[in-house]
């Protein structure tokens, strides 16, 4: 995982059905990175986290939020494990526990870092903060997990087709979801975040992998800028042997569209 003084860093990360590889880059303005990315082979874990509240508190933000969860989910309950007594309880099922695991895990990042922020006297509201997307694929050959709170995204290419898995938590998109266009907020305005608020609600989905299926994480710093076409065309020639070079051009465009923010992507394809 990149650590909080890189200016820029990359990984490859070898899965047990998939190849992942993450970039980050501090971008043609800023002099520092806030972004962080995580990729572990051993819990099939990948996010992408997006701090703010300064340079310095948003790289310790994004930075500690994957740490933090990357060690709750290490933990985790066995998978197969009963979470409770009850043999019809519904939420035996291998996935419904995964998914309260995932949730109780977020939860406590997020304690982590408001604690932080309250001992340093941020009201709520203030203090350090992150985005935090991700996949988790809990078991083997199963579904994958997806985790979302703030503005960075997931992508999925499959068939020729990029979908947006995540919905931007912003008050940019809940007015486009209300039907308002004109006089819109600005559009990284967000409605959650990890770490300024005692509470928060991540979005959490099963979603099925496909042999073929191409994911995508990133932060705003390039889907705020990269054209949907310019995106959809690089993603569709991604293979499991260029993701490097894909994930390279996808940062170039970024600063090419005049991105002015940190930019970090993490691909991923599944054979």
């Amino acid at each position: 995982m990149s650590r909080p003084q890189n200016r820029k860093s990359a990984e490859l990360c070898y899965l047990r059905s998939a190849v992942a590889f993450g970039h980050s880059d501090v971008g043609p303005v800023r002099r520092h990175n806030e972004d962080h990315f995580l990729l572990d082979a051993d819990l099939e874990l990948l996010a992408v986290a997006d701090g703010m509240g300064g340079h310095e508190a948003g790289a310790l933000a994004s930075a500690t939020a994957l740490e933090t969860l990357r060690d709750c989910l290490a933990c985790r309950t066995p998978p197969n494990t009963p979470l409770t007594n009850d043999p019809d309880a519904t939420f035996q099922a291998p996935s419904m526990q995964a998914m309260s695991e995932l949730s109780d895990a977020l939860k406590t990042v997020n304690a982590q870092l408001y604690a932080e922020n309250a001992a340093h006297r941020m009201s709520d509201g203030r203090g350090m903060g992150t985005t935090l997307t991700g996949i988790w694929r809990p078991q083997t050959g199963g579904a994958l997990l997806t985790f979302h709170v703030g503005d960075s995204r997931l992508y999925r290419l499959r068939a020729g087709e990029v979908e947006q898995l995540s919905r931007d938590q912003t008050w940019y998109q809940q007015a486009l979801d209300a039907g308002h266009f004109d006089r819109l907020p600005a559009r990284n305005v967000l409605l959650q975040a990890i770490g300024p608020s005692r509470d928060v609600e991540p979005e959490i989905r099963v979603q099925a992998v496909q042999p073929g299926d191409l994911l995508m994480l990133c932060s705003d710093g390039l889907h705020g800028s990269v054209p949907h076409h310019e995106m959809t065309h690089l993603l569709r020639n991604a293979g499991p042997h260029n993701l490097e070079a894909i994930s390279e051009r996808l940062i170039q465009l970024a600063a090419e569209c005049g991105s002015r923010d940190n930019a970090t992507v993490v691909l991923v394809k599944y054979a």
